[in-house]
């Protein structure tokens, strides 16, 4: 468990900001377990350390990741369900440097930089499971 709780409860859901250091997908799991979310679509924009992004190659089943350092994430979409018993993260971003250059697709990580990065947690009734497709070697959503 986290040592700071960083959200808050919300009508529909929770808000959450964090601060510099934190590891986003970590603190999304964590708001998972601690809350027994049975599953959520998320949005979000802030700074970043870093972000990790990944693009799936479906001739290898496997991520090709990119980490790029010092940005502002634009956008950041996601759902949050399970797998195996564990909080399963699926997200797709913007982020921008210093330049303006943007950079998106899938994340595979994401650390917080200098500032804070805010998240709007929309949970759903109903507790959704990922499962490997073998068709395409990716995990999908189940419904």
């Amino acid at each position: 468990m986290l040592e700071h709780r960083r959200y808050i409860q919300t009508p529909d859901g929770y808000f959450m900001v964090l601060r510099q250091g934190d590891d986003v997908f970590a603190r999304l799991e964590a708001l998972m377990k601690e809350e027994a979310v049975p599953a959520a679509g998320f949005v979000g924009f802030g700074f970043l350390r870093q972000a990790t992004f990944g693009f799936f190659d479906f001739d290898n089943k496997a991520y090709r990741p990119k980490t790029i350092e010092n940005l502002e994430l634009a956008n950041m979409t996601g759902t949050l369900a399970w797998k195996d018993g564990e909080p399963a993260i699926h997200a797709h971003g913007v982020a921008a440097d210093s330049t303006f250059q943007t950079f998106g697709g899938h994340l595979l990580a994401l650390e917080v930089g200098r500032g804070s990065l805010e998240i709007h947690v929309s949970v759903f009734p109903t507790r959704l499971e990922r499962a490997l497709d073998p068709s395409i070697g990716a995990n999908v959503l189940q419904l």
